[in-house]
């Protein structure tokens, strides 16, 4: 009698138990759109701290009940998660510099797709058979927090950065691994003469700039600028611009003396993406006039230029000094960016 009133309250305690937890669960539901797996869209290189991720992310949730984690790798590290995990893969979409992109085709990690507005993308910012597609571009320059300078001069050529009064005071990407680092490459390349053949002049300032112990981290380093931890970074437009901007920095954005490069930033579709319907409508609500507004509100360029509101557009350096920006063969920039990292490597270690 004993034991089966103990079962009982046992099996009372249980179905309590049950109860509570399916009406917690249903208030936890009701008080916010519940994310399931068939919500998530996995995207590689998408970090907050990065082209305003964190607000497009916001948005996609927003509009479409789609949720994209943040992600802090590069394109280097996402293209190698991707390769190792070719047979079963984790992410749906990814986020790239465009000599990344060429890469990732040719590891046969991303598929094609064509999303909205396809048509509107220039055709040179875009793979033929949608592989890929540019979505946002970005000018290279000296992101320079004035007040880390204690004093010292903005710097306006990439020769100033050589100068001794520099030291400890310059970082870039690492351009083995991030893409921005090695767009910087390319830039300062092109800019002291060189050509996507010859990266000599390049090699030779790297090693003149050893003297100034850079700093080189391989993450975006918005933040380390901002704190004056790194007061000059060789990075994009964009950044400066929202430094100053929307964190009110006393930084400046110099596009250099001798010339650099604007290059654009695309997604792909990754393929066998387990969330492959989710991650197209990712991809179409980037290039819709909601999110190429929104790019452009973080200081990008949109891929859609007509998405560019002129209150954006003046937020920008004079179109004359955007003159200095040199166009670039995109396809052999891609060719040649492995055989540089590991030249690169060699020359700095």
């Amino acid at each position: 009698m004993i034991r089966r009133f103990a079962r009982f309250v046992h099996s009372a305690r249980t179905a309590l138990s049950v109860t509570l937890a399916l009406a917690a669960g249903f208030a936890a539901s009701s008080a916010s759109t519940p994310v399931h797996a068939d919500e998530t869209a996995i995207c590689y290189n998408c970090p907050p701290e990065w082209a305003d991720w964190a607000s497009q992310i916001q948005a996609i949730e927003r509009q479409t009940g789609i949720r994209v984690p943040f992600d802090n790798k590069n394109s280097g590290q996402s293209i190698a998660q991707l390769m190792a995990e070719q047979k079963s893969p984790v992410a749906d979409v990814v986020y790239l510099g465009v000599s990344s992109a060429f890469q990732a085709k040719d590891k046969g990690v991303i598929a094609p797709y064509k999303p909205a507005h396809w048509d509107e993308i220039p055709a040179n910012l875009k793979d033929p058979q949608g592989y890929w597609f540019a979505i946002h571009s970005g000018t290279l320059g000296f992101f320079v927090n004035k007040d880390a300078l204690e004093g010292r001069p903005v710097p306006r050529s990439w020769a100033d950065l050589l100068k001794p009064e520099y030291k400890g005071m310059i970082g870039y990407l690492d351009p083995s691994s991030a893409f921005v680092g090695y767009a910087g490459a390319v830039a300062v390349n092109l800019a002291l003469g060189g050509t996507l053949d010859n990266f000599q002049p390049a090699f030779t300032w790297f090693s003149k700039l050893k003297a100034n112990q850079p700093i080189v981290p391989k993450q975006t380093a918005y933040a380390r600028v901002l704190s004056g931890e790194i007061p000059i970074l060789l990075d994009y437009d964009f950044d400066a611009y929202r430094a100053r901007y929307k964190d009110h920095a006393n930084v400046q954005f110099v596009i250099p003396t001798e010339g650099t490069i604007s290059v654009p930033y695309v997604m792909s579709l990754v393929k066998n993406a387990p969330h492959a319907q989710n991650g197209k409508k990712v991809l179409d609500f980037v290039l819709s006039d909601q999110g190429q507004k929104l790019w452009a509100s973080a200081y990008l360029r949109p891929v859609r230029a007509n998405t560019l509101s002129p209150e954006a557009a003046a937020k920008f350096l004079p179109a004359s000094d955007y003159a200095r920006a040199k166009p670039v063969d995109f396809a052999k920039m891609a060719a040649q960016q492995r055989a540089f990292g590991e030249r690169y490597l060699q020359i700095m270690h």
